[in-house]
């Protein structure tokens, strides 16, 4: 079997501050920088994302690889067009290069929005069937935050989507989309499809698969799928602002369609369950204070609507000015600030350097930090990630700065990923499992690696782009009756 492979991956919260350009893609935000050609395989073997369980599969059977490109940029606002046009037709290029094929695999994310369209992948699929015909079977995996679209459906022969928030089984996705895309390959027969999208938004806090209701819901995904080519329930990205925006089931194979409606209505009985409690930053500090007395293991206080892992700049200031003011013992990161960065090299460890910190986005409520910093270590942000989410990949976060403020320390990276893995504080000399509190720029994919050493985590709502309530957002362009949050009010249009 000759299989083309390949993967464009963003998330789009149409809220947020900055665009995703190419040179965003170039870098690719501590998942590897953009990827061609052979070079594509060597690079993403062994790695924790979809197209290496793919590539398992492909060598495992024996099939012809075509690679063809690969790409990642952290969440952001929209694709730039020039970054979508380039890299959308690189890669169909490379695709319709390879000539006759049987069959492709996509590994996408789900939730791209570009500058001049709503459905990133949906164009992607168009554009591809363009050019190879509508005969060749089409495999894609995707990230459960997809706003699956009937395009995206319609366009492919089978899509699967990761069981897991915190991430952490992307190369296993991998593995089940290419092995249904074997199937189709091997039987010449394409599945039966159905596709059902859910009546109301969730905020990303309350999505996660460690926790009910979305653990008991993902594991009876799980088993309605048994008998099934494939079935994934997408919990959907609630701050796109378009028609499709968010949770949908796709599901594949004889009994499809009943097996979708069937956890439809397990989905929408459970809508209520979709909530916890937010707190301020400053309450959440002094909480976190009350609840590290005895010292049974660091009290985490996410950062979640300044998740650069949904769109934030990873820079707003309002958690650390709440631990500055508590004179909370405590650690934070990542702080995405290259201008401090660089200024913080070029003053040396030991220096005191007076200077603002962060706050450059702008963001409601929210504003750069001026005081005397204290630069306790610097590094160039080169270090292997050792947890469960970014599964072992060589982070680059560039020049980065370990500072202090009093007791309060503050990790400040030139590079936006989320704050995910414990290396990202070990590799600039703070041991998170010492501390006694912690602040996360991230809303659940820390859980993966920092859940074992929590003694508590409380979600914190400081000024940030991705509203923890996705009722609050001011959207435009949602489908009319769409509950913007669970239970909560319908979009009027």
């Amino acid at each position: 079997m000759r299989v083309a492979i390949g993967g464009f991956l963003h998330e789009t919260n149409t809220f947020a501050p900055s665009k995703a350009t190419y040179a965003d893609f170039e870098h690719g935000g501590g998942y590897g920088s953009l990827t061609e050609g052979a070079a594509l395989a060597e690079r993403l073997t062994g790695v924790n994302i979809g197209t290496a369980g793919a590539l398992g599969v492909a060598a495992e059977r024996g099939w012809d690889v075509v690679p063809t490109l690969w790409c990642f940029a952290s969440p952001s606002a929209h694709v730039t067009d020039d970054a979508f046009e380039r890299i959308a037709g690189a890669l169909i290029d490379a695709v319709a290069a390879a000539g006759p094929l049987d069959g492709v695999y996509l590994d996408l994310h789900g939730a791209m929005v570009t500058e001049s369209l709503d459905d990133g992948e949906g164009e992607i699929l168009r554009r591809l069937r363009a050019r190879i015909g509508p005969d060749v079977p089409v495999a894609v995996s995707l990230d459960p935050h997809a706003n699956v679209t009937a395009e995206m459906v319609r366009l492919s022969d089978v899509t699967v989507s990761y069981r897991t928030y915190p991430h952490v089984d992307m190369a296993e996705t991998g593995r089940r989309a290419a092995e249904a895309l074997g199937r189709i390959m091997e039987s010449g027969r394409r599945p039966a499809k159905a596709f059902l999208q859910a009546p109301f938004l969730t905020p990303i806090a309350w999505q996660c698969t460690d926790l009910d209701p979305a653990r008991r819901l993902m594991a009876r995904a799980a088993a309605l799928g048994a008998g099934l080519d494939a079935i994934s329930w997408n919990l959907g990205f609630p701050a796109a602002d378009f028609a499709d925006c968010g949770m949908s089931v796709t599901a594949y194979g004889e009994g499809a369609e009943a097996a979708a409606r069937a956890l439809m209505d397990e989905i929408e009985a459970a809508e209520g369950e979709f909530a916890g409690t937010v707190w301020t930053p400053e309450a959440g500090v002094a909480e976190a204070l009350r609840l590290s007395e005895g010292g049974a293991g660091p009290v985490i206080l996410a950062d979640t609507q300044d998740n650069p892992g949904a769109g934030g700049d990873s820079n707003t200031t309002g958690l650390i000015r709440a631990l500055a003011a508590a004179g909370a013992p405590s650690a934070l990161g990542n702080l995405y600030d290259p201008e401090f960065a660089a200024a913080a090299h070029a003053a040396g460890e030991g220096a005191v350097l007076r200077r603002p910190l962060g706050g450059q986005a702008g963001v409601p409520g929210d504003a750069p930090f001026e005081a005397e910093w204290r630069i306790e270590r610097l590094t160039d942000g080169r270090f292997p990630a050792k947890g469960p989410f970014y599964g072992g990949k060589t982070m680059n976060m560039g020049p980065s700065a370990l500072v202090s403020l009093g007791p309060v320390r503050v990790v400040v990276v030139s590079a936006k990923a989320q704050m995910a893995d414990r290396e990202m504080f070990r590799s600039l000399g703070v041991h998170p499992e010492a501390e006694r509190v912690l602040g996360v720029k991230s809303s659940v994919h820390f859980r993966a690696d920092f859940a074992p050493i929590a003694s508590e985590i409380l979600t914190v709502a400081a000024p940030g782009p991705m509203a923890v309530d996705p009722a609050t957002l001011p959207w435009r362009r949602l489908r009319a009756g769409l509950r913007t949050s669970p239970l909560g009010a319908p979009f009027a249009g």
